[in-house]
């Protein structure tokens, strides 16, 4: 009986070693240019059903099957960063005026207000609570972590998280490579381009040759700013294409709510024809299950 209970023991860690997670899982779609994998990515949480960048919102995009939760940053007034969209407390929480002026002790004595102004219990997260919460189970893209790529890779770094985490912004590659280091393979980065912008196209080219982002967040407020031959030049160097459909001038009208009123197939829809496989969201739920009637979520 020893013997059965010890070799049982044994299958059992041994299974536990060698099962992938969900994250495992998803880095594998996300380094394969070749899935047909689409991520959906929740903007600040899941900000419908709790205060934005908060807790709670991760969680509940965890439980809910999102793949990546996007996270707001801002830097305090002793160095470290919070997670919050604005750069004062005023809309969404109980402090008052700049973020820069109070320390983390200090920012942790407001609460968080929920989408429509109530104030709940929930406190504001610092990056490091944020990391420590999604670790394993979700990916992480960190929105304004472009202007501060040397200060939070450390964070990132303590937290064992550096291939979980997309930092996104709008350097020029130059200054991502100078930022990063020389392991350009360490961190997962992501260029913003605004496709209106001739310079922001323009520097495609020079991320193809010099970086390979993992993707690329492709804004554009019209249907004719996006240029096919762009984008499949871009999927053709191994990056993903990253579009969001949080609001119409970010995708030529085809956002969430039209796709909920005028129907998925043709704004959602609209957004898979021309080579998304990501996608940024406020109605995480809604999209998913959109995308497995399509067949797009299995990993």
């Amino acid at each position: 009986m020893r013997k059965l209970v010890f070799l049982l023991s044994v299958l059992l860690v041994s299974l536990s070693v060698g099962a992938e997670s969900k994250v495992d899982k998803l880095l594998k779609q996300l380094h394969d240019r070749n899935s047909r994998y689409v991520f959906v990515v929740a903007h600040r949480g899941d900000w419908r059903d709790a205060p934005e960048n908060s807790i709670q919102g991760m969680e509940n995009a965890i439980s809910m099957g999102v793949d990546m939760v996007e996270l707001d940053i801002q830097r305090t007034k002793d160095g470290n960063f919070i997670c919050m969209h604005d750069v004062t407390l005023d809309r969404t929480s109980t402090g008052k005026g700049a973020i820069k002026d109070y320390t983390t002790e200090e920012l942790k004595q407001f609460v968080l207000r929920s989408g429509n102004g109530i104030k709940t219990r929930r406190r504001i997260p610092t990056l490091e609570e944020a990391l420590i919460t999604c670790k394993d189970r979700i990916l992480i893209n960190i929105d304004k972590g472009g202007t501060y790529i040397k200060e939070i890779l450390p964070i990132i770094r303590k937290c064992g998280m550096e291939k979980q985490v997309i930092i996104k912004g709008k350097y020029p590659v130059a200054k991502v490579k100078e930022e990063y280091g020389a392991d350009k393979d360490g961190m997962l980065y992501m260029p913003i381009i605004n496709l209106w912008k001739k310079e922001a196209v323009e520097s495609v080219d020079g991320f193809i040759q010099d970086f390979v982002p993992v993707a690329y967040e492709l804004c554009f407020r019209k249907e004719e700013e996006l240029d096919m031959n762009l984008v499949n030049k871009i999927v053709a160097s191994g990056s993903k294409v990253w579009m969001n459909t949080l609001w119409d001038t970010l995708c030529a009208g085809h956002d969430d709510e039209n796709a909920l009123v005028e129907g998925k197939d043709r704004h959602w829809g609209w957004i898979l024809a021309h080579k998304a496989t990501m996608i940024q969201t406020d109605r995480p739920q809604e999209l998913i299950n959109y995308l497995e009637k399509r067949g797009l979520r299995d990993l």
